[in-house]
């Protein structure tokens, strides 16, 4: 199994700690920003958009992290991490599309500025726009995490505390006045009891 994407990728890390999380045997080819270019033609044939993380199982090629990782769960029979009842698994993959959607979006502007100071990202109006709206969506989650929930989805670890735990160290590490969100603060700390999240969370960078 082959995980193509280079580790400073927020969504190459959703996929290798999922695949420690499962014990599945990979490995990891940079790929991307500071490595092969994903328009290289051996990319593109695996992923026509030129992104990364390209998981390649034997004959099966996916793309999109968040799908990766419910792939790799449903393989492993890992119902803990993805259940097989419609109405638990809607409760974990609605979390994961909030993640890849409306968080993700939030952030991109802020992230671009302050850490990885591209210069096309250099607005401080649109840097403060994109903060608040950022804090504003993490404020939500504690909230959700505030009414006695150790994780996302109540009292187990799923796919969406890999996709949001990640997301919660991005925010945390991103340079600006964090407010107090006591229960982010909290499943933070719950998920740094996990050794793959240190490697891939605390150890994997911004």
């Amino acid at each position: 199994m082959r995980v193509l994407g280079r580790l400073s990728s927020i969504n190459v890390r959703k996929v290798v700690w999922t695949c420690e999380e499962i014990g599945a045997d990979f490995t990891r080819e940079d790929w991307g920003a500071g490595f092969r270019s994903t328009h290289d033609p051996e990319l593109l044939k695996l992923n026509p958009f030129a992104l990364i993380p390209v998981l390649v199982d034997g004959e099966v090629v996916v793309r999109e992290s968040n799908t990766i990782c419910r792939y790799l769960a449903a393989k492993a029979g890992r119902h803990d991490l993805l259940p097989a009842d419609p109405a638990g698994r809607a409760r974990v993959e609605q979390w994961m599309d909030w993640q890849a959607t409306d968080l993700n979006g939030s952030w991109n502007y802020a992230f671009l500025a302050l850490v990885r100071q591209n210069p096309a990202y250099a607005d401080p109006v649109q840097t403060a726009k994109s903060l608040a709206e950022w804090d504003k969506l993490m404020s939500l989650l504690d909230r959700h995490l505030d009414d006695g929930r150790p994780y996302v989805t109540g009292k187990d670890f799923t796919l969406a505390d890999i996709v949001l735990g990640l997301s919660a160290h991005r925010w945390r590490s991103t340079p600006h006045d964090l407010p107090d969100l006591p229960a982010v603060a909290a499943y933070y700390d719950r998920l740094c009891q996990r050794a793959a999240f240190r490697k891939y969370g605390p150890g994997g960078g911004p």
